[in-house]
């Protein structure tokens, strides 16, 4: 990232000042500057949360900064919409193409342009040439692979003239093969003079395409330069929480899982699936077993495949000692499994019911409170309870779910997998958008499911979280097991150097 002297500024292909951005009390950047030369590769790394979508997406105009100055080749722009961005010649190649399905190749890339398809076409088969690039112009997107889809944006951005390309996450659902063509392509667009943005969480991509690297933590930058400047344990050591051995002397008491006598609840057995192969691992009675990794490692597609949402292309899952290998989510809720989602409130709420209602919305079809929500009286008790238990701040049961905070919604999706007395509780980033006193007594709820001996399976984007709260803990990256870790290894550092590939693998050995 070049550093800016007088006079320099206009050399600057992309400049960013002083950029702010809050959401409600939640600031996300806190003043970000950088700066892009011509044909410079700016490798941008961070954990989850650190702010580098939300900076991508004021560069593209689809947020509006608090504050701070965009400028392209010495001139101040208002990136106000992504229309302009594009007619500054900055385009993003999402981490997820966005492509019409239906359309063709070639379609998909001249769409929105006024030209004569003549000239339209010539320029086409210009880019494609000059990048080596092999594609059917005549496929329907519906039949190309993630890599190709991927050229087919970058094809989009080469027809718009973009003098700046921001890549988000490029190679996370790539292989190895298809990575290595792509880094040709950055290699060649680097060679034309473009500027590029590069998101990964891959830190030998780093050392292999970067000309320098910034890092960002929780809204700001806090190391960057070029990248001979750098080592990859420098980079890992950037990337930890500045008070990470404060947060470990705060763990509480711990208490042992007796690892030598209890059977495991659950195994799962060299499990394949959309994202992730071949994973291994055991999970016993009393245990929290926190699943650490960074975006896009295979995590949240394994936890869905083990609870029946998607579908197992190899290995199997017992449970209890029971085969649940690709039975239904309402098969694997019956033989005690349940899940918390992520995302509450696109998974979680019926957000038109009332408190009771979603706490007890699992039980339908049960005993516990009859096939159509008729058992008022037991539904609201069984509410009730889960309210005092968690301490719940609410009006009335009969409020409307969405009139509660973050916090208390969480309470209450937690509570409704615990209404169905589940054996094994799969928690996908259970403290997601809420603030710390509710993370607080979350962390207490999962305290109080390892002390009644129910199994925790807990995936958290926040490392610190995991070091917190498990009692043994692997690692997931390009979708295998690539790190175990028992209570006294789990350290900040060990994790966060697993989760971005730097150490060899080994398997579970529990």
């Amino acid at each position: 990232m070049a550093n800016e002297t007088t006079g320099q500024a206009a050399q600057y292909t992309l400049s960013v000042k002083n950029i702010t951005k809050s959401f409600g009390t939640n600031a996300v950047l806190k003043g970000i500057s950088m700066d892009l030369t011509a044909g410079e590769v700016l490798v941008l790394i961070g954990g989850n949360g650190a702010g580098k979508s939300t900076l991508m997406k004021i560069i593209m105009g689809i947020y509006q900064p608090d504050s701070g100055e965009i400028s392209v080749s010495g001139r101040s722009v208002n990136m106000t919409k992504p229309s302009v961005a594009l007619a500054e010649g900055i385009y993003m190649v999402p981490q997820e193409p966005m492509l019409f399905p239906n359309m063709t190749v070639e379609e998909n890339i001249l769409i929105g342009f006024k030209e004569s398809p003549i000239e339209l076409k010539r320029r086409l088969a210009k880019h494609i040439k000059e990048l080596g690039f092999k594609l059917n112009l005549q496929r329907k997107a519906n039949t190309l692979s993630i890599a190709e889809q991927q050229l087919v944006e970058i094809l989009r951005g080469m027809m718009r003239e973009a003098k700046i390309l921001i890549l988000d996450e490029p190679t996370s659902a790539l292989t190895f093969g298809e990575v290595q063509s792509l880094f040709k392509v950055v290699e060649d667009l680097k060679a034309k003079g473009i500027s590029m943005i590069y998101i990964t969480h891959r830190l030998t991509e780093v050392f292999e395409i970067a000309t320098d690297v910034a890092i960002m933590k929780d809204g700001v930058i806090t190391l960057s330069g070029p990248v001979g400047n750098f080592t990859k344990e420098m980079l890992i050591q950037g990337l930890l929480p500045t008070d990470a051995e404060m947060h470990q002397a705060e763990k509480k008491s711990y208490v042992p899982v007796d690892y030598e006598h209890l059977q495991p609840i659950m195994e799962v057995t060299n499990l394949s699936g959309y994202g992730f192969s071949d994973i291994s691992f055991k999970l016993y009675p009393g245990e929290i077993l926190g699943i650490a990794g960074v975006v896009g490692a295979g995590r949240t597609e394994l936890i869905s495949t083990i609870f029946g949402r998607d579908k197992v292309l190899g290995g199997k899952v017992v449970l209890d000692g029971k085969d649940i290998t690709g039975h239904s989510t309402s098969s694997v809720l019956r033989e005690g499994l349940n899940f918390v989602p992520e995302d509450r409130h696109y998974h979680g709420l019926f957000k038109i019911r009332s408190i009771s209602s979603n706490t007890t919305s699992a039980l339908l079809g049960t005993n516990e409170i009859g096939k159509f929500d008729m058992n008022r009286k037991k539904q609201n008790a069984i509410a009730q309870k889960y309210v005092d238990d968690f301490r719940t701040k609410i009006v009335s049961l009969e409020d409307l779910i969405g009139s509660l905070s973050g916090g208390n919604q969480q309470k209450v999706v937690i509570a409704r997998s615990l209404s169905t007395a589940p054996k094994v509780v799969i928690l996908d980033e259970p403290t997601r958008g809420i603030d710390a006193a509710a993370r607080g007594d979350v962390y207490n709820i999962i305290h109080q499911l390892k002390d009644a001996g129910v199994a925790v399976l807990m995936v958290s984007s926040d490392i610190e979280e995991v070091v917190e709260l498990a009692d043994r803990a692997i690692t997931v990256f390009q979708g295998r097991i690539n790190g175990e870790f028992r209570h006294d290894e789990i350290t900040q550092d060990a994790l966060t150097s697993a989760s971005f590939g730097i150490m060899g693998e080994k398997e579970a050995a529990v």
